[in-house]
């Protein structure tokens, strides 16, 4: 027995030192603060209760006390130490019961009780986060700190945090992540340590990113934070699958329309140096793509495209999260690795640096000009500037039969001159060496185009069919090229129709079946760009001319033909281009995307690769929308005459004797009658054009049914003419039919209006009647023999002043009545203080005397004048 209290006398010692030592650490306000009490009772209902809910209660209360107050954050840490070598710590039948050994022994043995374990969880989430205070100075040691440090120092614990991520409970989970978020904020290097020696601690952080949204975005934040500077960490991470994760997370969130989820999941997560990095190519490696390296870039472009993109513009968090982006790879020098995957091809480069980039158009075409050496082909080409040797590829394509030099000369020229008149113009100018006997002066650029166009015809005519397919590429490019040329530019137009050999052979090439569908598609968009940009008034050369050569030499049903071909031709390549686009992170994943590809490209045996990437869905949507004005135009033209022609008959003449009016009618009538007959002229025309062209757009119909469709065209037109007069005259009837109700509404409120203003004049014209009449009466009797006889006017004035001096007289006595009455007072008073000894006569002098006589006076002849 004795030495059991001994013993606990040493342990008591021994428990005020460390408690002495604990409020050291802490800083305590006093030996015995309100906090320390309030929370040493709290823990003791906490620990020592049978009352659930009165320890629901007590940590409630705890809880709140603990996020409110610094110094009780002090005295939960303290009493953690301090309770560990106290004699109630090491006696008591429920041992560990204090501080933080009590919450902890809930987390335990208490998982029933949720509301209690919840209580336990948000009280530890309150020890760990800082209190700021205005008080006190900036080296004082922090509670919250403190806390984390004690709760981190046993792996157990963090081992206890972590089974409770698996609890059913959303709040436990939820307060759990919190508070392993918080020992991050100050014991970060001993929690990564802690975790890498629990069993499947990682997976099971992990598996919380698959949570509810509030607890994964915490998940999240924890992660990205306990990756930092812990190797270990990131290889576990990376093999427990958190990219396939985090991209399920940004496509969930929508792409590049997530947010701040999405930009914490890429930038923080990641990090922008990794992509980088992945971007980074050798120049001699450029074009060993292979297939994993392709998908592993299209990967990394992804999700360098999720950061630089946003969506709509309404959010401006949106923008500010897109804009620190940019800022931010642009200060890593992404273009430079972007500027090189995108240039570094064997047909991209020209189009990228010319594309949207009038500039580097202008620069490029100006160095476009005859070398001195044109003719050396042995000549180095280092010594050639760019231009010379791109026009050098075009000139003697025609001598050494290398047209394979000038169709890539040709499809470089068309991205140099594509969308910029100045560098359209300027080529146009460019003339060479060699004279053309037909326009007696040097021959332009353009007209040597077209004769490489003729010679590769004739080549690919001779060449067998083992060689067809090589080289079918190169009449579409070089068509290409002057489709480009031509849009929007008239003198490239005239340049072109100067010579009519040129004309007749694009005419051949448009109609000639020898040639592919594509040719003679991209031959009639030349001849249909001939006559929608022709500016020429020239006979022979202008649109009509142009026009009319198309309708007789290809007709317009064949001609208008040739568009739907072409269109067929490359729906193909159409078709694979928005494959290729549909390509994103989803399928960059699998090889059988590029499997499909290839088979695709094996299956085309008319169409040569080349054409795909030429005619890609820009521009064959721009054909489409040329297409369409071409149509327009060529309708337009064969619904006008050709020419103006007035025609003045001599009846017109005024006649001998005729009246200048009767002249001017016939005139008029007559002027009508052709106005009419030239209306009508008209729209047969251009229902015969617009006949023509939709037949050249559709199928041609069998001969023997085209006159029976014709007539019943007309009579549809001639109907349908009927339809939209009666139309028109519907429409008029119901404008008229509003006017008219509108006007009737107007007249209808007028006539209320007149009505009450009528019966207003009736009311007072009858009060006039009335007042009319009484003075009417009254006239009539005063002229009748003076009844009523006038009033005596000197009568009345002595009957006033007789009753004024009555009145007068009345008040004068009235005033007698009241002097005697005063007199009598003066009388008495007198006698008074003449018995008092008062000299009355003293007293009395002044009084009455002759000061007060004009005052009496001036009142009496006030009355006079009244």
């Amino acid at each position: 027995m004795d030495r059991s209290i001994n013993f606990r006398g040493i342990a008591g010692s021994a428990g005020n030192i460390m408690q002495g030592m604990g409020k050291f650490v802490f800083g305590n306000e006093g030996p015995e603060s309100k906090e320390d009490s309030y929370v040493e009772r709290y823990l003791d209902r906490i620990s020592n209760g049978t009352i659930p809910d009165d320890r629901r209660s007590a940590m409630t209360e705890l809880q709140s006390l603990v996020a409110e107050s610094r110094s009780a954050q002090m005295s939960f840490g303290a009493m953690g130490i301090s309770f560990l070598l106290s004699p109630r710590y090491l006696f008591s039948s429920r041992s560990g019961k204090t501080g933080f050994p009590i919450l902890l022994n809930v987390l335990k043995e208490d998982r029933e009780d949720v509301e209690l374990v919840r209580g336990a969880l948000e009280t530890f989430v309150s020890a760990l986060t800082p209190i700021e205070t205005s008080q006190g100075p900036k080296t004082e040691v922090q509670p919250a700190s403190v806390n984390s440090d004690l709760l981190s120092r046993e792996t157990e614990n963090i081992s206890l945090l972590l089974s409770l991520l698996s609890e059913e409970d959303f709040y436990v989970r939820y307060y759990t992540i919190q508070l392993l978020t918080a020992l991050l904020t100050n014991s970060l290097k001993r929690l990564q340590e802690a975790i890498l020696l629990i069993p499947r601690g990682i997976t099971v952080l992990m598996d919380m990113l698959m949570d509810r949204e509030v607890i994964r975005n915490e998940a999240l934040l924890l992660l990205t934070y306990l990756t930092r500077d812990a190797e270990e960490i990131q290889k576990i991470v990376v093999f427990e699958g958190v990219f396939e994760k985090i991209f399920s997370i940004i496509r969930e969130e929508g792409y590049s329309d997530g947010g701040v989820v999405v930009q914490m999941l890429l930038k923080e997560t990641m990090g922008f140096d990794p992509l980088i990095a992945i971007l980074k190519i050798r120049r001699g490696s450029a074009f060993n793509f292979t297939q994993q390296k392709t998908v592993n870039l299209l990967g990394a472009l992804n999700t360098v495209e999720l950061l630089l993109t946003g969506g709509p513009s309404s959010e401006s968090g949106k923008d500010a999260n897109k804009n620190a982006n940019q800022a931010a790879l642009a200060q890593k020098n992404i273009l430079d690795h972007l500027l090189l995957l995108g240039v570094e091809s064997q047909w991209a480069p020209v189009a990228l640096r010319c594309m949207k980039n009038p500039n580097g158009q202008a620069l490029l075409a100006s160095t476009i000009a005859p070398h001195p050496n044109q003719g050396d082909t042995h000549r180095a080409a280092s010594d050639m500037p760019f231009g010379s040797i791109l026009l050098q590829a075009l000139v003697s394509s025609d001598v050494n039969g290398d047209m394979e030099a000038c169709c890539r000369a040709s499809s470089v020229l068309s991205h140099i001159i594509k969308d910029n008149l100045q560098s359209t113009d300027r080529v146009l100018q460019i003339q060479l060496e060699t004279p053309t006997p037909s326009l007696g002066r040097m021959e332009p650029l353009l007209h040597r185009i077209v004769t490489c166009l003729s010679i590769a015809a004739s080549a690919d005519g001779e060449n067998d069919q083992s060689s067809h397919l090589e080289e079918s590429y190169i009449q579409p490019v070089i068509l290409r090229l002057l489709i480009v040329w031509l849009v929007d530019c008239p003198n490239a137009v005239n340049c072109l129709l100067e010579s009519a050999v040129h004309l007749n052979y694009i005419i051949e090439l448009a109609s000639s079946k020898r040639y592919t569908a594509c040719v003679r598609g991209l031959a009639a968009v030349v001849l249909g760009a001939c006559v929608l940009y022709n500016a020429s008034r020239e006979k022979g050369r202008d649109a009509f001319a142009v026009a009319d050569a198309i309708s007789q030499k290809i007709g317009l049903t064949t001609y208008f033909l040739r568009f739907d071909e072409l269109r067929k031709s490359l729906a193909h390549p159409s078709s694979e281009q928005r494959h290729r686009k549909e390509l994103s992170r989803s399928s960059a994943n699998s090889m059988s995307d590029f499997q499909e590809i290839e088979e695709d490209e094996t299956n085309k045996d008319d169409q040569h690769p080349v054409l795909s990437e030429i005619f890609d869905s820009q521009f064959v949507n721009f054909l489409n929308k040329l297409e369409a004005d071409i149509r327009e135009n060529i309708m337009d033209i064969f619904s006008r005459t050709k020419t103006a022609t007035a025609v003045l008959p001599a009846e017109l003449e005024q006649k001998h004797g005729e009246v200048d009016g009767e002249y001017i009618k016939r005139l008029k009538s007559f002027v009508e009658k052709q106005c009419n007959e030239m209306q009508d002229l008209l729209a047969r025309n251009a229902m015969l054009a617009e006949e023509f062209v939709k037949t050249g757009a559709g199928n041609t119909a069998d001969t023997s049914q085209k006159p029976s469709s014709g007539r019943e065209r007309v009579q549809m037109e001639a109907l349908r003419q009927e339809l939209e007069g009666a139309k028109r005259q519907i429409e008029l009837l119901k404008t008229e039919k509003s006017q008219i109700e509108a006007e009737a509404n107007h007249q209808r409120n007028l006539a209320v209006k007149m009505e009450s203003d009528l019966k207003s004049l009736s009311d007072a014209y009858n009060s006039l009647e009335q007042a009319n009449y009484h003075l009417d009466a009254e006239v009539k009797t005063l002229r009748q023999g003076g009844s009523v006889p006038y009033p005596d006017v000197e009568a009345i004035k002595a009957q006033a002043k007789e009753e004024a001096e009555k009145d007068s007289e009345a008040e004068l006595n009235d005033l007698l009545v009241c002097l005697g009455q005063e007199q009598s007072k003066v009388e008495k008073l007198s006698a008074r203080l003449a018995e008092l000894g008062e000299d009355v006569d003293t007293l009395l002098q002044g009084i009455g005397d002759d000061t007060a006589i004009p005052d009496d006076d001036d009142d009496d002849e006030d009355e006079d004048d009244e």
